[in-house]
């Protein structure tokens, strides 16, 4: 593999311009983030250290290895939505403990007891998704209230899934460890119920499908919640608790031991690592701040990859597509990049790609900055349709691992052919630059400008222009903001918006945890329309 030769003028007035609109988004991310780490608000906080209990984020931090890294999934779900906290009351991510790659799961008892919302609800069900897709064992730090009831019409049928996807798990002989802080209350019983291994801590574990009041109501009994369902009754009588830690620091330390013993963890064959020739800080200039502003993959790969080289796949040919292969953090990869709209020609060579990395068993890496297939008569003529069919039958049924990281715009069926979300990337990053829509916001208000300029001749009717133009304007901007990162981040659309800058090392830590699963590639494909 040759490195590529970067062209990037630092000095130059466009290199200047994104940079400082990219530190300024960066900025804004971290902030954001900063968000997350609050729980529900200084009074709810402090009552919770009160309590003699460490935060959640505290608990991950005991639980893992020192000097492990910690990548957080979906650290914004929920931001700016009425009636959700940021992070959705969950906190998630992958990290080392006991020298074995998990995932780790907190709930963030501070934002009502613990108690799961709707957006909480689903961001629960991506991380067992990552967790079984990936086969790495989990470990709950439990202390919830269960639903919440408000909500309880929004998530109590597809909220049962995750119970019946623990036991799964396990049937797959991916383990899964609860550690119960404080309340474990009605469906939130079922989390260590279902669990392989259950650690309670004294005088704080209290798990129960109905708590005293519920049980005074329906049965007259009358009884304390540590009788009901303390840690000892169940780790004395019950049998439901397999160890009793004397205080939280017990309970982590006993979580350690539990993945101690487990199934060593699948050491991939990789090379040594090389750093990238051009620092990662140039790719907050080489990246256009605005998405409607083309820039080259290739200068983005160069920061990427190890040794900044690249073996491209087909350089003449469908360009406005790059692909090849590289190697990031030692890890063997197959890279498909956007220079552009999809071509016939692009979507061809994409498709053919696919079926090499998948016959070398090699993961895929999208770099997503797509405005979707090339539209109009000279294209549909030439077979756009076909060739975009045949990219998107090759992504639908590769079988060998894809990460996609969106570093643009994300519009109409690139997304699809590019790996979005529907297309079951083990992971989904972004970065603060992405957008992401059917189109853009200003060709959403055109097309439908034109639709209702047509329908009023058709019916021989005077067009308003003044309306129209009032609602091609509201129609924009409602589209504009629903295309912000932090708009489709919230609603879970991805696993978190990352610094630029992070980028390799997050995929290094994606491509461990793919590797945790044994995958082989196919060569099976639905039929493709020649």
């Amino acid at each position: 593999m040759q490195p590529i030769k970067s062209f990037v003028d630092a000095k130059s007035e466009s290199y200047q311009s994104n940079y400082a609109a990219n530190r300024a988004s960066v900025e804004r991310l971290k902030e954001e983030l900063k968000k997350s780490t609050l729980g529900g608000g200084e009074q709810y906080t402090k009552r919770h250290i009160a309590r003699g209990k460490l935060l959640p984020r505290e608990r991950i931090e005991m639980l893992l290895d020192e000097g492990s890294y910690f990548l957080e999934i979906a650290p914004l779900a929920g931001v700016n939505m009425e009636a959700e906290f940021v992070g959705a009351g969950v906190v998630g991510g992958v990290g080392l403990v006991s020298g074995r790659q998990c995932f780790i799961i907190a709930n963030e008892a501070t934002v009502k007891g613990g108690a799961v919302s709707e957006i909480g609800s689903r961001k629960n069900g991506r991380l067992a998704e990552i967790v079984a897709t990936n086969h790495l064992p989990s470990i709950s730090l439990v202390e919830s209230a269960g639903a919440d009831l408000p909500v309880q019409h929004k998530i109590f049928v597809p909220g049962g899934a995750g119970f019946k996807e623990i036991t799964r798990r396990s049937k797959n002989r991916i383990p899964s460890i609860s550690v119960v802080f404080g309340n474990s209350t009605a469906g939130g019983a079922y989390l260590p119920g279902m669990s392989d291994y259950v650690v309670m801590v004294k005088k704080q574990a209290q798990v129960f499908l109905g708590g005293p009041p519920l049980v005074k109501m329906a049965t007259g009994e009358i009884v304390d919640e540590e009788s009901l369902g303390g840690a000892e009754m169940h780790s004395k009588i019950s049998g439901l608790s397999d160890y009793l830690a004397e205080d939280e620091l017990d309970g982590l330390r006993i979580a350690r031991q539990i993945v101690a013993h487990l199934k060593p963890s699948i050491v991939p064959q990789r090379e040594a690592n090389e750093e990238p020739l051009y620092p990662a800080d140039e790719l907050l200039g080489v990246v256009s701040a605005d998405v409607r502003v083309p820039y080259d993959v290739k200068e983005v790969i160069a920061r990427l990859v190890d040794g900044s080289r690249f073996e491209e796949f087909k350089p003449l040919y469908g360009s406005t597509l790059v692909t090849g292969w590289a190697r990031v953090h030692g890890f063997l990869v197959g890279i498909l990049g956007n220079n552009g709209v999809l071509l016939s020609e692009s979507a061809a060579k994409g498709a053919q790609f696919i079926q090499l990395c998948n016959q070398q068993n090699i993961p895929l890496i999208f770099l997503q900055n797509i405005t979707g297939f090339m539209v109009g008569r000279n294209y549909e003529e030439q077979g756009i349709i076909r060739n975009g069919a045949k990219l998107i039958n090759a992504v639908s049924n590769s079988t060998v691992p894809a990460i996609t990281v969106m570093i643009g715009s994300s519009y109409g069926a690139g997304n699809y052919a590019m790996c979005g979300r529907a297309y079951d990337p083990r992971f989904v990053f972004t970065w603060p630059n992405h957008r992401i829509a059917v189109m853009g916001g200003q060709q959403l208000a055109g097309v439908m400008d034109i639709i209702k300029r047509e329908a009023a001749a058709r019916a021989k009717i005077a067009f308003d222009e003044a309306k129209a133009a009032v609602a091609k304007q509201m129609l924009e901007s409602q589209i504009e903001k629903e295309s912000e990162p932090y708009f489709a981040t919230a609603r879970l659309w991805d696993d978190g918006i990352i610094d630029p800058r992070d980028t390799r090392t997050v995929l290094a830590i994606a491509l461990t945890a793919a590797y945790q699963r044994p995958f082989e590639g196919t060569m099976e494909w639905g039929v493709f329309r020649h």
